[in-house]
């Protein structure tokens, strides 16, 4: 083993110890219909996921309910003394990948065959405290910082357009109606109720 692969292998192994996952190899069940039940876990506590898992209808549920006790037992071998009740653990990631894929032959009207692919999956899945997530996740900003922030020109100028009152709208004048003139009468027209004139 080179040099580089063994200092990025040892790198790997330390992430680990502070991971806490389980991995279920070759599930006999389509990807598409294992990651419906694992989108709906995903992010959740674990009690409710637990819960959800148990009573879902799904075929998937059954396995993932399985995959996810195992991950908190690996959580309880890593932390050891450490009640899960105070921890508030919470289903972190959680992924599935296709795997390997069955070719197999279904019969068919008229002599022929219809190709059937048997899918499988491989799913795993992380859980975390979401106490150490918060801790580890919060960006540290010192006061100096802070406080440059406040007095840059570009924060002046937000204070500026908060603080500034709405300009009062002008009135609206209304324009003078102004009456149309009649139009004189041409002499080709003549009054329909004037009678003729007899001679």
């Amino acid at each position: 083993m080179g040099e580089r692969k063994r200092i990025s292998a040892e790198k790997a192994k330390e992430a680990k110890k502070t991971q806490y996952f389980a991995r279920l190899n070759n599930c006999p069940t389509s990807p598409r219909k294992m990651r419906l039940v694992a989108d709906q876990i995903r992010g959740m506590n674990v009690d409710k996921a637990l819960f959800l898992l148990k009573t879902s209808s799904k075929e998937a549920s059954g396995r993932l309910h399985k995959l996810l006790l195992s991950a908190i037992s690996n959580w309880q071998a890593k932390n050891e003394g450490v009640r899960i009740e105070d921890s508030n653990l919470i289903v972190k990631k959680i992924f599935v990948d296709s795997g390997r894929q069955l070719k197999r032959i279904q019969a068919a009207p008229q002599g022929r065959a219809h190709r059937l692919k048997k899918r499988s999956n491989h799913v795993t899945l992380f859980v975390d405290s979401r106490v150490s997530m918060v801790s580890v996740d919060e960006p540290v900003v010192s006061k100096e910082v802070s406080e440059e922030v406040k007095t840059t020109p570009v924060a002046e100028k937000i204070k500026k357009t908060s603080t500034s009152k709405p300009k009062a709208e002008k009135p609206k004048t209304e324009k003078p109606v102004v009456a149309k003139k009649k139009t004189e009468k041409t002499k080709s027209e003549k009054p329909k109720n004037e009678k003729k004139e007899t001679k």
